[in-house]
């Protein structure tokens, strides 16, 4: 009788603990795949995760909290661009983040941009694997927890 109560604890356990847990992407590509399919922005947090204090101190005021991962699975696909100074990256993913990052005009970071897909043209997007990223509007560290940053995150979608 004890194993199948120890099963279904151990399930129920996953299961919570895996609802709470966000998905980060970091190839735009599949980003851009999930966003058209969900029909949900993309959310670009362009980051130095390993030596960035201001993108350490958003993750952990804002990113790691129930209240933004609710939001984000609800809202958004989540796309982490990061350029680490300790931790190495592919040359393909170094190469995209750089494309992104000049794209976007990124000089400081944290830096979030919100983007929606489009299917794209030659003339609009040459060599994009047809889509462009439409921006929607920006934003980065915001003081005062989950819910400033949400407000702040909603003002910018809701003007889409």
């Amino acid at each position: 009788m004890k194993t199948p109560l120890t099963l279904f604890f151990i399930l129920f356990l996953s299961v919570a603990f895996s609802q709470s847990k966000l998905v980060w992407h970091d190839n735009v590509k599949e980003a851009v795949k999930i966003s058209k399919k969900e029909k949900k922005p993309i959310m670009m947090f362009f980051t130095g995760s390993d030596w960035c204090g201001w993108c350490i101190r958003l993750q952990k005021e804002v990113f790691f909290k129930e209240e933004f991962k609710k939001w984000a699975g609800e809202n958004v696909v989540l796309l982490e661009l990061d350029f680490p100074r300790r931790k190495a990256l592919s040359s393909e993913l170094k190469a995209q983040n750089t494309k992104l990052q000049r794209q976007f005009a990124i000089q400081g970071y944290p830096t979030v941009w919100f983007v929606k897909p489009e299917n794209a043209t030659q003339k609009t997007c040459k060599g994009c694997d047809n889509f462009s990223l439409t921006k929607i509007g920006r934003t980065g560290y915001v003081k005062g927890g989950p819910g400033a940053w949400i407000s702040n995150a909603n003002t910018l979608l809701d003007g889409k």
